[in-house]
């Protein structure tokens, strides 16, 4: 299919009329839920905070798996297996472009904030010793770094997200004050990111609508 020149939920949301007919039931319940988080996240224009927790929630119900277990899986887990199959399908380079051309720069800074950095929070909650996160952080930013010289887009979203998660749940969990005035920069960066990287995450999804994406979790029942 051709890619559009603007993903949004729009245009995305007349792709997905066009091809009522194929999807999936469970890939169609998919993206029209992770549609439904898109539209209101992008009429959130003043509230970096709502915007971050509308797109997160978009992108979770792209993802999120029924699985039986849950206490076997990691959460993390779910998404990097997630990442790998969308960058499987993306035939038009679409997350390469947004990684290398982009957001590279932002992407480099989240990657370099301790404050994205679960082991951060770990050793400032006494769980770990300051030595211990700042070998784990130091680590982590040279992983980083090797995979940005080798242009690894799967490594390098990867870690994008594990910084992602991390601000996910300062927010979702109220371990963030709203509109707060510290560390706000992440805030930003972390909602301008996922602004982008949703939009494509439907599309592509919607374009290898023949790959088995699992069944969404809650399933529609009148």
């Amino acid at each position: 299919m051709n890619t559009p020149t603007h993903l949004n939920h729009q245009t995305l949301r007349d792709r997905q009329r066009e091809l009522s007919d194929i999807l999936p039931e469970s890939l169609s319940v998919r993206v029209h839920r992770a549609l439904s988080w898109l539209d209101r996240a992008e009429q959130e224009t003043g509230d970096d905070d709502a915007r971050f927790i509308f797109l997160w929630v978009a992108f979770n119900a792209a993802y999120s798996q029924d699985i039986a277990d849950r206490q076997r899986f990691d959460e993390r887990q779910l998404f990097q297996g997630f990442l790998g199959r969308l960058i499987d399908s993306d035939a038009d380079q679409l997350l390469y472009e947004l990684v290398w051309d982009q957001f590279s720069g932002a992407i480099r800074l989240l990657i370099d904030n301790q404050y994205v950095f679960q082991p951060f929070w770990d050793y400032h909650n006494g769980r770990k010793t300051e030595a211990q996160w700042q070998l784990a952080f130091q680590s982590s930013k040279t992983a980083a770094h090797r995979a940005m010289g080798q242009m690894d887009t799967l490594k390098v979203m990867g870690i994008m997200f594990d910084r992602l998660y991390t601000l996910r749940n300062q927010l979702l969990h109220g371990g963030a004050t709203w509109n707060g005035r510290v560390n706000r920069k992440q805030i930003f960066q972390g909602a301008e990111i996922m602004g982008r990287v949703v939009p494509i995450v439907i599309h592509l999804m919607m374009s290898d609508h023949q790959r088995v994406w699992g069944n969404a979790c809650y399933p529609v029942v009148d």
